[in-house]
């Protein structure tokens, strides 16, 4: 295998992901549009939390926010807690070249946990901000239950963030937890 065959030599691909809680502390999914990208779609593992890429010179936090109004419509929101750590995969084999025109090996990415404070009304999988839809249905879900929904090669970074933040909704302390 050359270096240029190796996906090793390619960097992560920075990106914002956010656990969205609402008042029972249920975390959003949403179910990828089978359009949404090469990297996402497994006809089993189809849902996920909200997540996109940081653009270059933008704030981590900022960028979570900004991925959450593209994809959920969601403006109405309060910080819980960051994650302590950028959390790391790598893109399948099969799926490098077709993911972001294969220039990256995967993404490493910030996580967010947040509050939701709106009603169910503001949220719009459909027609999201003007942006193309990326799920195409939602759910409210256990903390506990979201790395049996994601897909298994992101499924170890969804592990972690729920380690993260399963303390938010246990009554816990977490390592992640701002105030702690």
């Amino acid at each position: 295998m050359s270096r240029h065959d190796d996906p090793a030599h390619l960097p992560y691909r920075l990106s914002a992901g956010i656990m969205l809680l609402n008042a029972d502390n249920l975390a959003f999914v949403g179910q990828r549009r089978a359009d949404a990208g090469p990297e996402h779609v497994d006809d089993t593992y189809s849902w996920q939390m909200p997540q996109g890429g940081i653009d270059e010179g933008e704030d981590p936090y900022m960028a979570a926010l900004r991925e959450l109004y593209e994809e959920t419509n969601v403006r109405s929101v309060s910080l819980l807690a960051e994650a302590p750590d950028w959390y790391a995969y790598d893109l399948p084999q099969e799926t490098l070249r077709k993911s972001w025109k294969g220039r990256y090996r995967g993404q490493k990415q910030k996580w967010f946990a947040l509050r939701f404070l709106g009603t169910e009304e503001e949220i719009n999988v459909a027609a999201p901000a003007g942006h193309k839809p990326e799920f195409s249905a939602w759910r409210w879900v256990p903390v506990a239950s979201l790395p049996s929904l994601i897909i298994p090669f992101k499924r170890p970074v969804y592990e972690k963030v729920v380690d993260a933040f399963l303390p938010l909704v246990t009554g816990g302390t977490g390592a992640g937890q701002h105030g702690s």
